[in-house]
């Protein structure tokens, strides 16, 4: 079999191509010259302007959660913060968060396995403030019936996970001392490994038990998508569509929804998709939809390339580098915590 049919790349780009040819078979020119005589483009400069703020609020938030353990500059921070964006671009299929992950491990001086922790930290807050937004979507009568069924799957995902992440926190001690006593002796590379990664993994779920963190870390996270929010609806504006406010709303929820697990690269095609089923829903006329559709995935992909490609250019790395070893890396194979005496390891952290 030829190499390329080995690439998720190769597949994630056919299945792009497959989902565009869809989406632009019954446009005719004449259909996007008449859309394109009514754009209003002046309606694009607070959405991208919106676009840039949902960039900045999303790196604070990273840089909050890694606070306790390393102060980053706000200068340094955000264009580390759209690199790795960059990385979940090109590389599909959750490939991109492997090549995040070693990103901010190697410029930012931390710890795989903690680097590991942050993200799911971030994809914690990110799946509450999307809940919150469904309850308040549902509470309104407009979330589409078809689409609440998975909302009830994150949410058990969601407070499984909060639970979990907490308990760990609360009981690391006794976890600590039930390995000791059962693993140690028995499997003592088993118990080594597992203990450097509970070390490093903890210190970055550390911001649950801390009110401020918490509650700091959440209001980025709203205020981070209520910037998604408005992009949508001055593209609505721009794009001249009678739709209300709330609407914005729920075309951002559904495109999450949608795109939970990302197949093509950058989510090209499937994005559209995603963004093209609720407005139809709305009666915007396809060839409506579906510009709307390209127009708010180029304002999304804007900021993230502008800013992730100047830092790659600044600090002389390349995404080929951070994609090779992404595809090859097995992160959690590899616990990059230095060793230390375990009688020091033990008494420090109570594992």
């Amino acid at each position: 079999m030829p190499r390329i049919f080995k690439k998720k790349e190769f597949w994630g780009t056919l299945i792009a191509l497959g989902i565009f040819l869809y989406l632009l078979k019954d446009i005719s020119p004449n259909d996007i010259k008449r859309l394109f005589a009514r754009v209003n483009i002046y309606y694009f400069i607070p959405a991208i302007l919106m676009q840039f703020t949902m960039v900045f609020l999303k790196g604070i938030r990273w840089r909050t959660i890694v606070e306790k353990t390393k102060k980053i500059p706000f200068h340094k921070v955000i264009p580390l913060f759209a690199a790795g964006q960059v990385l979940n671009i090109v590389m599909p299929a959750l490939t991109g968060q492997v090549g995040r992950l070693l990103l901010f491990s190697k410029n930012a001086g931390l710890r795989k396995t903690f680097v590991f922790s942050t993200v799911v930290m971030e994809i914690l807050f990110d799946a509450i403030t999307l809940l919150l937004m469904i309850l308040l979507l549902s509470m309104a009568f407009v979330f589409p019936a078809e689409y609440r069924s998975i909302s009830y799957i994150i949410a058990i995902a969601t407070g499984s996970m909060f639970i979990l992440l907490y308990l760990l926190l609360t009981f690391k001690e006794k976890i600590g001392s039930f390995g000791r006593q059962h693993l140690r002796g028995r499997w003592p590379g088993t118990y080594i490994t597992l203990k450097k990664f509970a070390l490093s993994f903890t210190k970055g779920i550390a911001l649950l038990r801390s009110t401020q963190y918490f509650f700091r870390t959440f209001f980025l996270s709203l205020g981070a998508w209520g910037s998604q929010i408005l992009v949508v609806h001055f593209l609505f504006k721009a794009f001249g569509f009678q739709l209300p406010f709330i609407t914005a709303v729920v075309i951002m929820v559904i495109n999450i929804l949608a795109l939970l697990i990302p197949i093509t690269p950058g989510n090209a095609g499937t994005f559209e998709l995603a963004v093209m089923a609720p407005l139809l829903a709305f009666r915007i006329m396809k060839a409506d939809a579906v510009m709307y559709a390209l127009a708010l995935h180029l304002c999304d992909l804007i900021p993230i390339l502008v800013i992730g490609l100047f830092f790659f250019r600044s600090t002389r790395t390349t995404i080929k580098e951070f994609k090779e070893e992404g595809e090859k890396e097995e992160i959690l194979d590899q616990v990059d915590i230095e060793d230390e005496p375990e009688e020091v390891m033990v008494e420090k952290d109570g594992l």
